[in-house]
């Protein structure tokens, strides 16, 4: 269907140019209320409006006791749901529905979601009314133009029903820090109510908010009777939603509660170059930590304060600035797309790309288009085709260059216009079009304003946030039965046009020379000549790029003096100047141990910068002899894992298989944990399972923690070469690698002399072929 761009901006942004949305809370029963920040002043308004709640329908049979003054209108097309319902009341309109359901179904049903997918669609209150009224937020505003408040919980424990508040740090939106302390827990919350209803800032930040802080807020709150009115509109206090990934999330009228724990999980999802998500480690990996930031482990932050409070305060106070700085360091990006997709901005900072934003902003296109919506389809059995993904050579190759492809699948999507079958109005292309020129022009006048100006942190925001939802439109496609217009035989013909052009890539670098380490949807690496220069590089890319289908764009992005190509995905690259990049669990991972990744920087420094063996070698030995003189901290040696089963589902399994993880929890005096919840653990003498403090998950520094030093010295020498060790392996031949990580203290008669011994690399013929699930697969 041909449609116009203003129609097509319209899908995008929404069509009510209304400035300064901040905050909207919607009730059932038809009242809205929008709060605004005037362009002009930045002064706040609140406006109080009705809207008609609304149902999308298949059969309007469950609706014959309907409200007197419901109305409903016949959508367009196909789709299965094809009335749209409307009423004065929400409330009224389900209880009719709830009623004729009940009678049609011989039983009573209380809920809408019990109705039946293929019968109702509904949407939160605030998105029935964003979306009917097509408004968004933070029209003519810019990120600082929000008032942004943090607060930190300091407490006695980990248990709400059993530890208390003792002091809360406030970072205020003028960037004044101050720690609320009272020896009455309830007296102090309603100083915090007190300081925020003062401030009344439009978001409230915090790292992991919605993961401990408000849950423990809560808590107490109710426990000591304490009405937390954090809200603009009185109570009742915090409301629990449901997010996207079916966690408790809490919510409150007219401010917006953004964790930024989300924030750092998407940057990590595609730069997969943080340490940690804990608030210290980001904070340290970003340069927002200060030389003089106080440190003190989570466990020992009661005992600490009742003998040095000021130390605690300021720790306390640190916490909320590094809070905000990483708030605002990487929360552009849903700032933006609040801009775009009709839900509260706080929906969209812990929102998926594909159910999170695309599916809004199509129900808003095809609604305002006045045609009937799809409903869920399941799947007919077609497999999802993974991303190609090629193997060509193993081992260590010097000279290297990626061309990076940009955005390959979105681009194959406009180029061959594929698109999901039951999108008749073409909404998604039309998206993807429209996204990838805008954040053309985003980047290109985020360049044209000075580093750090508001005006180039709003464009890159944008750039960024466009470039979120332009690469999960494949993934939307291929998510059988989880999107509404999940197509997987378009997703398929997508990878097939994806290998098409991997195939032509690397068949035209291969004839200009270059021998092909690793490709797949996100650029190729090579390893070019000893007689290129970098001009001879970036011609054989340019000259490729040539070739390519109009709307794939081949770039050239960057030059390596070494690489190990250890496994798909799996490799290290050391820059001529500045520091060795990992990527892939092999070598990065949050459940390594520290020591192991330590060694493997230090091994893989030697090399890849002058292919010494004997450094490698050097490396080894000396991590060895400092576990034998335990002169590795526990700390290095534990491993952070992630609790999967319940404690009543690992207690029945327990006996046929005992894990060293839950063995820890449960030795350190535990017997209750949190589906989810992460703990640090090590193997101790005798075998013996043991827990440590986890600095990522209390947002501790590593100093901090306890180090009784009691680990299993000969497990980790066993574990630092068949594991880490292990993963050299190709880099050199079988005779090195044995002789090179052989025991120091068992050293053969006959051993290996590795004076002259050098890297490896191992061309794999016609290169391997792996199927792999695109990242995106995994956006919805």
């Amino acid at each position: 269907m041909n449609t116009g761009q203003g129609e097509q901006d319209e899908w995008l942004w929404g069509w009510d140019p209304t400035p300064g949305i901040v905050s909207v809370w919607a009730e059932p029963d038809g009242r809205a209320f929008v709060w605004r920040r005037l362009p002009e002043t930045r002064a706040l308004v609140r406006e109080n409006v009705r809207f008609r709640p609304w149902l999308l329908l298949s059969s309007l049979e469950d609706l014959g006791t309907r409200p007197s003054d419901a109305t409903y209108e016949e959508l367009d097309g196909p789709g299965t749901f094809r009335y749209l319902v409307r009423a004065n009341d929400g409330r009224a309109l389900t209880r009719a529905l709830l009623y004729g359901a009940s009678k049609r179904l011989g039983r009573p049903v209380e809920y809408l979601r019990d109705v039946g997918p293929d019968r109702v669609f509904s949407l939160p209150p605030e998105e029935q009314y964003l979306v009917a009224s097509g408004r968004t937020y933070f029209r003519d505003l810019a990120f600082d133009d929000l008032r942004r408040m943090q607060f930190d919980l300091e407490t006695t424990g980990l248990d709400a029903e059993r530890d208390r508040i003792f002091l809360i740090a406030v970072r205020d939106p003028d960037g004044r820090t101050e720690t609320l302390h009272h020896e009455n827990e309830a007296e102090l919350l309603r100083q915090l109510v007190q300081r925020v209803q003062a401030c009344d800032p439009d978001v409230i930040e915090n790292h992991n908010l919605q993961g401990f802080d408000l849950p423990f807020l809560a808590q107490r709150a109710q426990k000591l009777g304490v009405a937390l009115a954090l809200g603009r509109a009185g109570l009742p206090g915090l409301r629990p939603r449901t997010s996207a990934r079916l966690r408790t999330r809490y919510t409150v009228p007219g401010r917006e509660f953004i964790d930024s724990m989300d924030a750092v999980r998407r940057h990590d999802f595609s730069a997969r170059d943080l340490p940690g998500h804990g608030l210290k480690a980001v904070a340290r990996h970003f340069g927002l930590a200060g030389p003089e930031r106080e440190h003190i482990s989570g466990a020992h932050v009661y005992d600490v304060f009742r003998r040095d409070p000021e130390r605690v305060r300021r720790y306390a106070e640190d916490d909320v600035r590094e809070a905000a700085g990483i708030a605002r360091l990487l929360g552009g990006a849903a700032f933006a797309l609040a801009r775009m997709a009709p839900r509260r901005y706080e929906r969209l900072a812990d929102a998926g790309p594909a159910t999170g934003v695309l599916d809004p902003l199509l129900v808003r296109a095809y609604l305002r288009a006045g045609v009937a919506l799809p409903a869920h389809e399941p799947s007919d059995g077609t497999p999802h085709q993974g991303a190609a993904l090629y193997l060509f050579a193993t081992g260590i190759a010097r000279r290297i260059v990626k061309a990076d492809v940009a955005s390959l699948y979105p681009s194959l999507m406009r180029q061959y216009r594929i698109g999901p079958r039951r999108d008749r109005l073409g909404v998604l292309l039309a998206l993807v079009d429209r996204l990838v020129e805008q954040r053309l022009t985003a980047k290109a006048k985020a360049k044209e304003c000075p580093p750090g100006s508001p005006e180039r942190y709003t464009h890159e925001a944008m750039s960024a946030a466009m470039k979120i939802v332009v690469n999960s439109a494949y993934g939307y496609m291929g998510a059988s039965s989880l999107t509404r217009f999940a197509d997987v035989h378009a997703a398929n013909e997508v990878t097939r046009r994806g290998r098409e052009v991997l195939d032509l890539l690397c068949r035209e670098l291969a004839a200009r020379g270059v021998t092909l380490l690793e490709a797949d949807t996100d650029g190729v690496y090579f390893s070019v000549p000893e007689s290129f220069d970098e001009a001879d590089e970036r011609r054989i890319v340019s000259e490729v790029a040539e070739l390519l289908p109009s709307r794939v764009h081949l770039e050239f992005d960057g030059r390596y003096a070494a690489m190990l190509s250890h496994e798909p995905k799996n490799y290290a690259l050391q820059p001529y100047s500045g520091s060795l990049l990992l990527r892939g669990v092999a070598f990065r991972s949050s459940r390594a141990e520290p020591f192991g990744e330590e060694f493997l920087r230090r091994a893989l420094r030697s090399l890849l910068t002058g292919g010494d063996v004997m450094g490698a070698r050097e490396a080894y030995v000396a991590m060895v002899t400092s576990l034998r003189r335990r002169e590795v901290t526990t700390f290095d040696v534990s491993a952070r894992v992630r609790l999967t089963k319940s404690p009543s589902h690992y207690m029945t399994t327990r006996t046929q298989r005992r894990e060293l993880s839950y063995e820890a929890v449960l030795a350190s005096g535990r017997t209750t944990w949190t589906s989810g919840e992460h703990v640090r653990v090590y193997r101790a003498t005798g075998g013996r399972a043991a827990l440590l403090p986890d600095p990522d998950a209390d947002d501790n520094d590593a100093s901090a923690v306890p180090d009784p030093r009691d680990y299993d010295v000969e497990y980790y020498v066993r574990l630092l070469r068949e594991t880490f060790a292990a993963r050299l392996s190709r880099a050199l031949s079988p005779e090195d690698f044995s002789a090179a990580f052989e025991d120091p203290e068992q050293l053969s008669l006959f051993n290996r002399t590795l004076a002259q011994a050098r890297p490896i690399l191992t061309v794999l013929r016609e290169g391997v072929l792996h199927e792999s699930a695109s990242r995106d697969d995994n956006s919805a």
